[in-house]
């Protein structure tokens, strides 16, 4: 890699011993190809609206005559615009082999047969895929990354339950686990075959509050302050009323920490440490929700303002005991403040369908921090270009800092306004930022060069090997 003087360009050579699972050569034109179909909206990639540092068309495409010079089969200029920040990571995207997805109709690339059948060039290809069993993954010997030490084969079984997990670990049907119960750990831990790790999180628990109103924004994408939520000092209310530290002592057994903002703790010098949780005070919460107007006028129990009641329903996805236990704690919490919640399980699918469609007026989720930071997405008050603004929090001071993200600064002023955004979020309360999870994981003591990390539990397995 090469980046240009004033880095709106860089150039990329290729490895040219770099072979697909099906003996295909990797080249340039696959990584032309997959950032391509990644920029067309048609395609409907997660990735869609990530290019706006290349020159890019009106639907957001990228505009390849401009972006992209191929000098010859392994190496590639990719130019910026003007106006661009480029780092690595506008081109640390998944590359697909274009030999078997550029023969395909581009409307029929989400249900193609070929999906279900990847190939890549990693140090593992797909085995076998038996549905609702496992996922085989063999050495791939044309793989660069291969070598005679490592695992011959990778089982990824799927498990019916939780409690078939840990009973599969303690008895050797299951070599690794993670997302393990606090409540686990010390019936594993004197399993002399199993060895227990922690890892401090990236990833989140928190309460949404939708700030605009569901209907309205429904019937003509009007962004107009939902009826409950829309008001910051309401949300400061129901974030003082929720005994979250009561959720992290018993059901994690303090196997995380209190949360303040979207920033992992792990990242030292970015988090702002002059912000403290908020804290369970059910009596100034009332106070609050007094004098935002909310009180029991018609003196059944429930607080009222304008003739509406405080009621609301709290979803969250199915096959989650964490958040099952959270959604009784945070109902018997509000009822004390004279809010009615009623909670609602639903299927995962149909639950994160909902959540984008913008249908829910409150429920509990997470969220995995990406590394490095990314913010704009998940705050940034232009709702259609950042579709992962669930809450759609609208505030234009943080737009002004989550644009400066992305400007040249160095490092410390970065970091400052990282902690100014913080500052904004602790403020305004578009969510009720609840804990960051530890990750409890369990393997066995047979498999040697197991390490680790904030980027994920099996990063570099290919270095594993099983003791005899």
């Amino acid at each position: 890699l090469e980046w240009s003087e004033y880095s709106l360009s860089i150039s990329i050579t290729l490895r040219e011993d770099i072979l697909w699972s099906d003996s295909s050569k990797f080249n340039v034109d696959d990584v032309v190809f997959s950032l391509r179909l990644y920029s067309d909206a048609t395609v409907q990639s997660k990735f869609y609206g990530s290019f706006g540092n290349y020159f890019t068309n009106d639907d957001l495409s990228i505009d390849a005559k401009k972006s992209f010079e191929i000098i010859s089969p392994y190496e590639l200029k990719i130019n910026f615009n003007k106006n661009a920040v480029p780092s690595l990571f506008d081109i640390d995207f998944p590359i697909i082999p274009k030999h078997i997805f550029a023969k395909i109709p581009i409307e029929n690339l989400a249900t193609a047969e070929e999906n279900l059948n990847p190939i890549g060039t990693g140090p593992f290809r797909l085995g076998s895929w038996n549905k609702n069993q496992a996922i085989i993954l063999k050495s791939n010997q044309s793989s660069i990354l291969y070598n005679e030490e490592m695992l011959s084969e990778l089982i990824f079984k799927i498990v019916p339950d939780y409690n078939s997990t840990v009973n599969q670990l303690k008895s050797g049907e299951l070599d690794f686990a993670e997302e393990l119960n606090p409540a686990d750990v010390n019936e594993l831990q004197n399993n002399y075959n199993l060895k227990i790790e922690f890892q401090k999180g990236r990833e989140y628990e928190y309460i949404g509050w939708n700030n605009l109103d569901p209907e309205i924004f429904e019937k003509n994408q009007k962004v107009s302050p939902h009826k409950l939520f829309g008001n910051s000092r309401v949300r400061n209310a129901l974030s003082l009323a929720i005994n979250r530290k009561l959720i992290l002592e018993e059901y994690l057994s303090n196997y995380g920490k209190l949360a303040v903002g979207p920033i992992a703790p792990i990242f030292k010098n970015t988090i702002n440490q002059e912000l403290q949780p908020i804290p369970f005070d059910p009596q100034k919460a009332k106070e609050i929700l007094a004098e935002e107007g909310w009180t029991d006028k018609n003196l059944d129990g429930i607080i009222d303002k304008n003739g509406i009641g405080f009621t609301f329903t709290l979803r969250y996805p199915g096959d989650n005991p964490l958040r099952e236990y959270s959604s009784t704690i945070i109902k018997e919490n509000l009822k004390n403040v004279g809010i009615e919640v009623s909670t609602e399980s639903i299927e995962p699918q149909v639950f994160w369908d909902g959540l984008f469609s913008k249908k829910y007026d409150a429920w509990i989720a997470g969220w995995l921090v990406p590394i490095p930071i990314y913010l704009k997405p998940f705050w940034h008050s232009n709702l259609e270009a950042n579709v992962p603004n669930l809450v759609s929090y609208q505030n234009e001071d943080a737009d002004i800092l989550l644009d400066k993200m992305e400007t040249k600064i160095s490092p410390d002023n970065l970091n400052t306004v990282y902690k100014e955004f913080q500052s904004k979020i602790y403020n305004d309360n578009p969510v009720t930022f609840m804990f960051w999870k530890h990750n409890i994981v369990a393997y066995n003591r047979k498999i040697e060069g197991v390490k680790i990390s904030p980027l994920g539990v099996i990063h570099k397995s290919w270095n594993w090997s099983v003791s005899e």
